[in-house]
Order: structure tokens, then C-alpha cells, then sequence
């Protein structure tokens, strides 16, 4: 008895017995009802919003540990930050262990929904949109966690992010499944990033499909093992409407998947469609830096497996009219700018190099060549990524 009892003490102490639910119903007075809850809530308890339409007047932001927002549904419940005071995020998550899931944000004057130093977030059921579609006036992401561990984002819906929709940044121990991604200049980007999978996503009318980036003199540097495995990859051509400025500015329209400056990426199994430029292209960073820990190169990347259909008719690169042409008409499926040191591990389709060997060389020093690429040994398989199993259970 006494056995049981103690167990029963422990049970309950693990449990927050305690928590609440606070509903959030639209109309008047929703923007401070809703914050509200938001700053009193407690470790446990969960703030769900009815469906509606809500109006939103200002950004929102939690900092406290543990909390799930929940909505009826991504097409259900409805924050619309058309009429936001201000620039900043249309929700700020700065506490770990949240929940959000089956809801949408519609319209931030900057970025959707950020979290930042937030781990073990999961990220489920959301649309994030800017209803009017491309544009550079658009905040830059849609789906926003950075600095942070154990991040899910699955199951989603972003359009219209003039920088990325998923942007998973100086973080670790991600995983970024079933989404669908359309009309953002980049669909995923994963960038400065260790252990991540991109697996079963949809990105399709986006400038770039999905970006594995590196960058220099950011507290962490040094992505690297990243998995791209599964995902339709199809007719990236939208126009880039980045602003003047951002990096991911200078990615081509017409980019499946880009990887820059990464190292250990495996490509394997993805369907790539209809996208202009190329299906995969690797390159080097090739602006000016000052830091000692960076590594401008792309190393190590794999590519097995996948599926090229048509594309690279129209590269959207200087010269690319000629590129295409001394392709015999479309620029093959793997282009390169020839900095990279090991092509041993590709699928065996062409693959077609810049021949541009140092970091300061001009597009007009181009000497583009088609590689026969033999494939070597045994495709690299990266560890699974495993996230704490709480997380995936918070979702049933």
C-alpha cells in the first residue's frame, strides 16, 4: 500500500494535474483576450481558439514554458494581422516545450510565426499566408524557428514568404515533414543547421525548392548532415521577389534543391520536375567574409536515387541561353560551379560544371563542361534524426 501510494505521489507530481484550458472566441476585443491568456497562461495549459475570423491589431508573443495554442483547424481559425501596427512578427515564441498546431496567420507585417532559444517546439496543422501572393513587401518567413533544439515542423501550409516558408536557422535535431510550401522565393531552407531531415514535402512555384545553406559570421557555423529525402521538387520557376539585399536574393528562379557551403548532405529519393534552371545545384559562397571557423565550400553531398524529369530548359543564369544550348538544349539535371572536390557519390545522370575553381572568379571566366560521373561505393547514410518522444505525443 504504501508502495502504491508513493507511486501514485510520483504520478501526480509528473503530471500537471493542474492545468487549465482557456478558449478564445473572435470579435471584439479578441487581440486582448487573446495576449492575455497568453501572458497568464501556465506550464500545461492549453489555449484554444474557436473558429473564426480574428483581428488582429498588433503582434502576439509567449514566453512561458509548456503551453499548447490550438485551433480548429488551419482554414478554421484565423489570426489576421492585415491591420498589424508596426513590422514585427505576427506571433513571437521565446519559451520551450509549446505546441502549435491547427490554426493560421494571415498577413504579418513581418515574419508569421518566429521562435527563438525555443526547444522541443512543435510545429503542426498551420497555414501561414500572405493572401496577395508574391511580393516583396511580404514579411520574409513564414515558419521561423532559429537558435534552438528538437524543432518539428510538419503537416503545414506556407505561401508567400518573400525570404523563406520554413526557415529552420542556427539550430539542431530538426525535422520538417509533409508540408506544402508554394509561391515563397524559398520553400524550406535549412541553413547553419546540424541533423536535419526534410522528408515527404510538397514545394512547388517557389523560386528555390529547398535551400541547405551556410553562412558566415553567425554565432553558429558549420551546417552540415542534412538529409533531403522524399519530396516533390516540382516547378520552382516563380520569379525571386526577394528585397534588394537578402542573400537569398541572388538564388536563381527556376532552383530545385541548392546546397551552399554545406557539408554531409544527402539527396536521395525526391521527384524533380519542370524546375528551369536545374534540378540540383551546388555551389560555393561567394561573397567577401572575415571568419576563421567558415568553410565556403560544399562538401560531401550525396545524391541518390532521385527522380529527374524534365527541366533546365530556360536557366535563369547569365549566359544561360548558351548554357542550355551547349547542353544540346536544357541544362542537366546536376549543375555545379566547380569548387566542389568529390562528385564520386552521384546519381549516375549528367552533371554539368562552371569549371569555376576560385572564390573570386566572375561568371564571364565560366568554362562549362558536361562530367560523366561514375558512381562510387555505397550512398553515405546519415544517422536518424530521434526527437524526445514526448513531443510526438503531446500531438495525440
Amino acid at each position: 500500500m504504501i508502495r502504491l501510494t508513493v507511486a501514485a505521489i510520483a504520478l501526480a507530481s509528473a503530471a500537471p494535474v493542474w492545468a487549465e484550458t482557456h478558449t478564445i472566441s473572435p470579435g471584439e476585443g479578441a487581440q486582448e483576450r487573446l495576449q492575455e491568456a497568453l501572458i497568464l497562461a501556465e506550464p500545461g495549459d492549453t489555449i484554444v481558439l474557436e473558429a473564426g475570423h480574428y483581428v488582429m491589431t498588433d503582434g502576439l508573443s509567449l514566453d512561458v514554458d509548456g503551453v499548447t495554442l490550438r485551433g480548429a483547424g488551419m482554414g478554421e481559425s484565423v489570426l489576421d494581422f492585415s491591420n498589424q501596427a508596426g513590422s514585427g512578427e505576427g506571433l513571437l515564441i521565446t519559451s520551450d516545450n509549446v505546441t502549435l498546431r491547427d490554426f493560421a496567420v494571415e498577413n504579418a507585417k513581418g515574419d508569421g510565426i518566429k521562435s527563438k532559444d525555443a526547444d522541443q517546439i512543435v510545429y503542426h496543422g498551420l497555414r501561414v499566408e500572405w493572401t496577395n501572393g508574391p511580393d516583396p513587401s511580404n514579411g520574409a518567413y513564414g515558419i521561423y524557428p532559429v537558435e534552438s533544439s528538437n524543432i518539428l515542423v510538419q503537416d503545414s501550409y506556407v505561401r508567400g514568404a518573400s525570404d523563406a516558408g520554413i526557415y529552420v536557422g542556427q539550430s539542431e535535431n530538426i525535422i520538417v515533414r509533409r508540408n506544402r510550401v508554394v509561391e515563397n522565393v524559398a520553400g524550406i531552407e535549412i541553413e547553419n543547421s546540424n541533423f536535419a531531415e526534410v522528408t515527404e514535402n510538397l514545394t512547388t512555384k517557389n523560386t528555390g525548392g529547398i535551400l541547405v545553406f551556410d553562412l558566415p559570421g553567425l554565432p553558429r557555423v558549420g551546417g552540415g548532415s542534412v538529409l533531403v529525402a522524399h519530396n516533390a521538387v516540382i516547378d520552382n520557376n516563380t520569379d525571386n521577389f526577394a528585397p534588394e539585399g537578402n542573400i537569398v536574393a541572388s538564388v536563381p528562379a527556376g532552383t530545385g534543391v541548392m546546397v551552399m557551403a554545406n557539408d554531409r548532405v544527402v539527396i536521395r529519393d525526391n521527384a524533380m520536375i519542370n524546375n528551369s534552371t536545374a534540378h540540383v545545384m551546388l555551389t560555393a559562397y561567394l561573397q567577401e567574409f572575415n571568419d576563421d571557423r567558415y568553410n565556403p565550400y560544399a562538401s560531401n553531398v550525396t545524391l541518390d536515387g532521385n527522380i529527374y524529369g524534365s527541366g533546365g530548359q530556360t536557366p535563369d543564369l547569365p549566359g544561360g541561353e548558351l548554357l542550355a544550348a551547349a547542353a544540346g538544349g536544357a541544362v542537366p539535371p546536376v549543375l555545379t560551379d566547380g569548387r566542389q572536390k568529390d562528385l564520386s557519390l552521384f546519381d549516375q545522370v549528367p552533371v554539368m560544371t562552371l569549371g569555376l575553381t576560385e572564390l573570386g572568379q566572375p561568371m564571364s571566366e565560366a568554362q562549362p563542361q558536361l562530367l560523366s560521373i561514375v558512381k562510387k561505393g555505397r550512398a553515405e547514410i546519415l544517422d536518424a534524426v530521434t526527437l524526445p518522444a514526448e513531443m510526438e505525443m503531446r500531438l495525440k
